[in-house]
């Protein structure tokens, strides 16, 4: 008798459960393994919330060391890993030392000086821009929007200020879009998101999408920084901001001594300056002009001052003070950046009271600007539109957009494109609003704000 064997193969269910068992196997031995090396996780960063402007005066003013930096955001991390570690600091993120002062005095000193403003360097650049606004304003429609005229205008001035005179207007406009779009983009982040794998989702597609436009921008402004280094640098007092910064020279923290900047460190500070002009100017001047659509009386004020002065708009500089009054309201209850984040050491938020003494973590401290600026202890009637409260007599007299003796003008010097464009933002904004409200205001061209 023969005997036959029978052999059965596993049926396919089988060999992928064995296949799977052994999938999971080996993945829970290299977490564990990974887990064994991996550093431990950093200290818990504490979020301390001010809305007091006495407080955030004391802070901000009378420790202005300890509370000068800011917290990185992971954008500048994930662009430092893609640069092969290197962090390019712009004066927004730069811890405070000597790498901050350099590229602080370098701005305030070369370009944004009332003394490089002046000489009759910016009025052209102003009345230029103006007279370009008030065409457009006259060739669109009734119900066209201000907003993209208003930002086109005030962008070719912070461009021309940047790059200098030359640059195809294309050009600028195509560096006018990138920069608004990552404007947009970084409003939408939000910097505390939860550990939750939505939320890290959502944060790696926000960081994608500032990378895309980061990139963007850096090739249109390489060639005409490459322009720039090509032309023969003279002492003239009205060098664009770039040439500026290729004569800069800053601290080499690793071979000491000092260095020149790299094109991707000059990128991010063109960045900067085109992105805080432009936006902070614009949301001014939008807020200010929405208000005088629905205050008649107070625009009946403005128009009784400025039809007075002279009919060169663009040298509306100094005097006209219910114009800057009006300046000043519009700031106190629409800071151009709502919030104001600092990055503060352990040792230095505990002195400050702000945490208890016996905390390592440092602290990230978020100073509620709108807040403060309607805030009912500081100010009378804060929610009301009220110029008269800057003026000779008024509740806020002496208060402007510079830290003085009252706990109330931080709320106006803070988000004011940084504190070094203040008196460039005080030469720019009267003349766009006045000429602005003669143009639109009194037409009913304003739709959206």
């Amino acid at each position: 008798m023969q005997w036959r064997t029978h052999t059965t193969r596993p049926k396919p269910l089988m060999e992928l459960l064995v296949l799977l068992a052994v999938f999971v196997l080996g993945l829970s031995v290299l977490i564990r393994r990974s887990s064994r090396r991996a550093p431990a996780p950093p200290a818990p960063v504490v979020l301390h919330k001010i809305s007091d402007p006495a407080v955030a005066h004391r802070l901000l003013v009378d420790d202005a060391d300890a509370f000068s930096n800011r917290p990185v955001l992971p954008f500048f991390v994930e662009l430092a890993k893609r640069r092969g570690g290197q962090r390019n600091e712009n004066i927004s993120t730069v811890p405070h030392g000597p790498h901050w002062r350099a590229l602080r005095c370098n701005i305030t000193a070369e370009t944004l000086h009332p003394s490089r403003l002046g000489l009759g360097h910016i009025a052209p650049l102003q009345r230029e821009a103006i007279q370009d606004l008030v065409a457009a304003l006259q060739s669109t429609g009734a119900g066209a929007g201000l907003r993209d005229n208003l930002r086109a205008a005030v962008f070719r001035v912070i461009a021309r200020l940047c790059f200098g005179d030359g640059v195809d207007e294309c050009h600028v406009r195509a560096v006018c879009s990138q920069v608004h779009g990552l404007q947009v983009a970084i409003g939408e982040v939000n910097p505390f998101s939860g550990p939750s794998m939505l939320a890290k989702l959502a944060e790696w597609r926000y960081q994608r999408q500032l990378l895309a436009f980061h990139a963007r921008i850096t090739e249109l402004c390489l060639p005409l920084i490459a322009a720039r280094r090509r032309r023969p640098h003279d002492d003239d007092l009205c060098r664009p901001y770039v040439d500026t910064l290729i004569q800069l020279r800053v601290p080499d923290d690793k071979h000491g001594g000092r260095r020149a900047l790299s094109d991707d460190e000059i990128v991010d500070l063109v960045l900067e300056f085109l992105g805080a002009g432009s936006g902070s100017l614009v949301v001014c001047l939008e807020w200010t002009l929405a208000h005088l659509v629905v205050q008649p009386e107070v625009q009946k004020k403005l128009r009784h001052e400025v039809d007075g002065e002279a009919a060169d708009r663009s040298q509306l500089i100094r005097g006209m003070p219910y114009l800057h009054a009006v300046i000043l309201e519009s700031l106190r209850m629409h800071p151009p950046a709502p919030v104001a984040l600092r990055h503060v050491q352990a040792d230095a938020a505990a002195a400050a009271t702000l945490v208890g003494g016996g905390t390592t973590s440092a602290v990230t401290v978020l100073f509620l600007l709108g807040d403060m600026g309607r805030d009912r202890k500081a100010w009378k009637d804060p929610d009301e539109f009220l110029p008269e409260r800057f003026l000779a007599g008024g509740d806020a007299e002496g208060v402007g957009p510079l830290p003085g003796r009252k706990e109330t003008s931080i709320i106006v010097s803070i988000p004011w494109f940084w504190v070094p464009g203040e008196k460039f933002g005080y030469r720019s904004v009267p003349a766009f609003l006045a000429t602005t409200r003669e143009s639109c205001v009194s037409s009913k061209k304003i739709r959206i704000f």
